[in-house]
């Protein structure tokens, strides 16, 4: 779809991203040089939760489109996913853990309330030369890393980064909630930034928020489960993630259909869908991975990279769009070329 084919009030979005399309280029730019994931053994279908929330199997597939969901073993926590996906992505970049200078982890799900995972996952990794910090803006979270680690590869504060997303998600899930029951998994992925001579890599990431719609997703020290209203979060991801696919595209100069995949955050398969029919894109460039893993907040997007790349979807000199939206409410996107095997 171009511009000019647009719904109307997608248009204006469209020519606003121009305007940053024009701004002049980083100093330089940063890449992936490395993915990787990791996935709990255990695997939980529908069936046992169904039978908590008083559904059936059928009634959870056609809401979500989630057929089973990973869950992490009692004594396996978010920083063991962490580190278990981030050892992946340093070795497929070839990364020594002490040439890293910043250890960046996205979760909603930290295994204590302080210390943040990023400091234990960084010496976890031997990365101890490494700054090391969480990033809270739940599946919004490894976006919002993409563009804090990006910017400091292209300003030259930094030469290596590691940024993962990752989540134990069934420790603050109930599952006699037939609102959230069914919804999340746990695991986790990660990438390795650097700077690359190519001047193809990360290109702009619009991030956005709305706190005046935070308590559409809630979970408090006195009730430390999540909460969410999901027909609320329904249109506002469908409006949000729509919006923010524009921006992106538009900034980095492209149209919808320069775009070979479309990463999104694996919330809901309803949603992608709704997403897609609003912008006319081709089903077969939408990654959807939910159907196995459900929503697993900030790791999803690095997961699905992962899984996209295993699957061949996901091949270098592909454009890749990746959107996200989560509590907060925050949301945005960006557009990346992948350089990666």
């Amino acid at each position: 779809m171009s511009s000019l084919t647009l719904p109307p009030e997608l248009q204006q979005i469209a020519r606003d991203a121009a305007k940053v399309a024009n701004r002049p280029a980083p100093p330089r730019t940063a890449t992936i040089l490395g993915l990787g994931h990791y996935l709990p053994t255990e695997i939980v279908p529908n069936g046992h939760i169904a039978e908590r929330i008083g559904v059936d199997d059928h009634w959870i597939i056609k809401r979500t489109g989630i057929h089973s969901r990973r869950r992490a073993a009692a004594n396996e926590g978010t920083n063991d996913l962490a580190v278990f996906a981030g050892r992946r992505a340093l070795q497929d970049s070839g990364t020594d853990p002490r040439d890293l200078d910043f250890v960046i982890v996205a979760t909603m799900s930290p295994d204590e309330i302080t210390p943040n995972s990023a400091p234990r996952v960084a010496h976890a990794l031997g990365a101890d030369r490494a700054a090391a910090f969480d990033i809270g803006a739940a599946c919004t979270g490894f976006l919002a890393g993409l563009a804090q680690a990006a910017a400091m590869i292209e300003v030259g504060r930094a030469q290596r980064i590691l940024l993962i997303g990752a989540e134990k998600l069934t420790r603050i899930t109930d599952f006699d909630d037939k609102k959230t029951g069914m919804l999340f998994g746990d695991g986790a992925g990660a990438v390795v930034l650097g700077p690359t001579e190519s001047g193809t890599g990360i290109g702009p990431i619009d991030l956005s928020a709305d706190g005046g719609l935070a308590d559409t997703i809630v979970a408090t020290p006195e009730d430390p489960f999540i909460r969410m209203d999901g027909i609320s979060t329904f249109k506002i991801a469908i409006k949000r993630l729509s919006e923010s696919t524009i921006f992106a595209v538009h900034a980095a100069g492209l149209e919808l259909d320069d775009i070979d995949l479309f990463v999104y955050h694996q919330a809901n398969s309803r949603i992608l869908k709704a997403v897609g029919e609003r912008l006319e894109l081709d089903p077969a460039k939408v990654a959807d991975y939910i159907a196995q893993l459900g929503n697993t907040s900030a790791a999803s997007i690095p997961l699905t990279l992962s899984l996209s790349r295993a699957d061949g979807r996901l091949r270098p000199g592909h454009k890749v769009l990746i959107a996200a939206i989560g509590a907060g409410f925050t949301w945005g996107a960006g557009v990346m070329e992948w350089s990666g095997s």
